[in-house]
């Protein structure tokens, strides 16, 4: 046995007396033997002995000088402790020991009632019973910084002191006043409540020994160290250190992935931002470009553009001013007349290319060819947008030089640009194509805008002339060509009663009207088609880019001059075409049931 030499406290084992010392005097720092008190000096603790517990200490001990302090303290302590070993019989000794519980701490934390001095005794069930008073029977309690465990008791039993008169034998007190009802047992790790403090002992001994291991070197005193983030709680600060910096690091990668996310969305939003932002700006330019193209940019029509590429003319040394000014007064009367000026035109060439094929063309099975047909090509005033309304005048001309057209026409003369688009406008205040009006928004005069196909098919129904508008909208033989539109072409010239000679010679000369021809960015009028003795067929094209149609004109014409007009199948390979034909008049049903069928223009589709 073993007596403490601070305190003076005897008959201690060698592992109680490990508990005592880490209990009461770890670090000459002491706790007071009655109440909660911890981590004192000695004179403190004295002095708190003296003015709190004056009841249990001796009157006579409160006299001595503070050197002999630490004896009379050491030699009170012992006379309690005889006092109360003397009073205890055999049985309640016994009793006693039924009291006690083994711990399952290792031996420098186990601790039990009937090790602890007398002194000890009383303050430290006084602690248990403020304990239970929280519902907690069995915690971790904190002393010196450190964690160590209470008695296991019985519930409902409650401890009093030793010297109480009137108490049991066994230290056991059922006084109202000083008596705690204790809750069931409760494991401190999983919470698990227990029937006894046994049963619950060999719950931790067999559940959570791992956690009850003496701690590494260097880690503290305490072998419970639970994760301040989480539940778990570890027996080795470095695993818990590591386990903490894990925490911490997932908490960071998952800042650095939001944060990484929300930049990714921002960089994305900003790219889909330009991107919007690029591509409006792309389509606004092109859609410029179109309109600057299609002479929809209100720019200036004929008049603004001729006289502004003669003053260019004129700066550039290429016209002298009295030609200026001179040709200025003609164009001035030519638009206040409306008629053409005919400085574009080429007559005669449909009467050469007859003369021609009668001479020559041994390869060629037979020639259709339309009616006398004038070529208009374009000017200073509508170069780069006026091919419609060239080709157009090449159309009416091939009327007015036909009785029957010309009679019902009422001899007109052949338009100037300007005229020929306040024509088209008359026809969509008429009531005609309101679609293409409200494209143009009803506008065509003092700009270049482009006309198609159904702007000529409205302005000829409005003259009362007979037509149709035949679309060849997809290829329809090898290499992206148009056979179809050959064959219907040679049909269109070699059927009906204006078809020539019933014999049909090498060369028919008919007598129908040339025909108008669409393609995209561009438009031809087709005067004839050749067929030849292997069976191909090549269309003769009158093209209002072509300056250079005087060549045709003369004896002098050769199979070379006559390539400006051939076109073969393969050269031919636009994705679609659309042409318009005349084929006679209409009567006024006819061209009002054509007026109202033109909110909504439809064509003959081949195939």
């Amino acid at each position: 046995m073993f007596t403490c030499d601070i305190c003076g406290q005897s008959g201690l084992s060698e592992p109680d007396m490990r508990t005592h010392i880490l209990i009461m005097h770890e670090e000459n720092e002491y706790n007071c033997p009655i109440c909660n008190l911890s981590v004192i000096s000695f004179d403190e603790l004295m002095f708190h002995i003296e003015t709190s517990h004056s009841e249990v200490t001796p009157v006579d001990d409160r006299t001595l000088c503070s050197t002999d302090k630490e004896k009379d303290l050491d030699a009170s302590l012992k006379t309690n402790r005889l006092a109360q070993l003397k009073h205890k019989t055999a049985p309640e000794q016994n009793e006693l020991e039924v009291d006690k519980v083994e711990e399952p701490k290792p031996e420098h934390l186990q601790m039990s009632c009937s090790t602890l001095p007398s002194s000890c005794e009383r303050p430290f069930r006084q602690n248990i019973t403020r304990k239970s008073e929280s519902k907690r029977l069995m915690q971790p309690v904190a002393v010196n910084g450190h964690f160590s465990r209470s008695v296991w008791r019985q519930p409902e039993q409650t401890l009093c002191d030793n010297n109480h008169s009137g108490s049991k034998d066994n230290g056991l007190c059922s006084t109202s006043e000083e008596s705690v009802k204790f809750d069931a047992p409760e494991c401190p790790f999983c919470g698990l409540i227990g029937n006894s403090g046994e049963d619950l002992n060999e719950h931790v001994k067999t559940s959570h020994s791992e956690l009850l291991e003496t701690p590494q070197k260097g880690c503290g005193k305490q072998g419970l160290y639970p994760c301040p983030m989480c539940k778990l709680v570890f027996a080795n600060c470095w695993i818990l250190q590591e386990h903490v910096e894990l925490h911490l690091a997932e908490s960071r990668a998952e800042e650095c992935v939001l944060a990484d996310r929300q930049f990714a969305q921002r960089l994305q939003e900003d790219e889909e931002r330009q991107r919007k932002a690029f591509e409006t700006k792309r389509e606004r330019e092109e859609f410029q470009k179109l309109r600057q193209q299609y002479g929809l940019d209100n720019h200036g029509g004929y008049k603004q553009q001729i006289m502004h590429n003669m003053e260019r003319a004129v700066a550039r040394g290429q016209m002298n001013p009295a030609e200026y000014h001179r040709r200025r007064a003609e164009i001035m009367e030519t638009l206040v007349v409306g008629e053409d000026d005919g400085r574009t035109r080429t007559s005669g060439l449909i009467r050469a290319l007859n003369e021609y094929y009668q001479r020559n063309g041994a390869e060629i099975r037979h020639v259709f060819l339309c009616a006398e047909t004038d070529h208009y090509h374009a000017s200073l005033g509508d170069k780069g947008w006026g091919c419609g309304y060239r080709n157009f005048q090449m159309l009416f001309s091939s009327l007015m030089k036909m009785e029957g057209y010309k009679r019902e026409l009422h001899d007109l003369v052949i338009p100037c640009i300007p005229k020929l688009q306040s024509m088209i406008e008359e026809a969509w205040k008429d009531g005609f194509d309101p679609q293409g009006a409200a494209h143009f928004q009803n506008k065509l005069q003092g700009t270049r805008a482009w006309i198609g196909a159904t702007e000529i098919y409205s302005l000829l129904t409005f003259l009362r002339i007979k037509c149709q508008i035949v679309d060849f909208h997809h290829p329809t033989g090898p290499s992206d060509t148009h056979p179809r539109l050959f064959e219907w072409l040679r049909q269109f010239y070699s059927s009906g009663r204006d078809a020539g000679p019933r014999l049909q010679p090498r060369v028919i000369w008919t007598n129908k009207p040339p025909i108008y021809l669409q393609h995209h960015g561009h438009s031809r009028t087709i005067i004839g088609i050749e067929e030849r003795n292997n069976g191909k067929l090549c269309l003769l094209i009158f093209d209002p880019g072509n300056h250079e149609m005087q060549k045709l004109l003369g004896r002098d014409m050769t199979g070379v001059n006559l390539k400006m007009i051939r076109r073969f199948i393969g050269s031919m390979k636009h994705k679609q075409y659309q042409i318009v034909a005349i084929n006679g008049f209409l009567s006024m049903e006819e061209k009002n049931a054509r007026k109202h069928a033109s909110a909504v223009l439809t064509a003959e589709k081949v195939p």
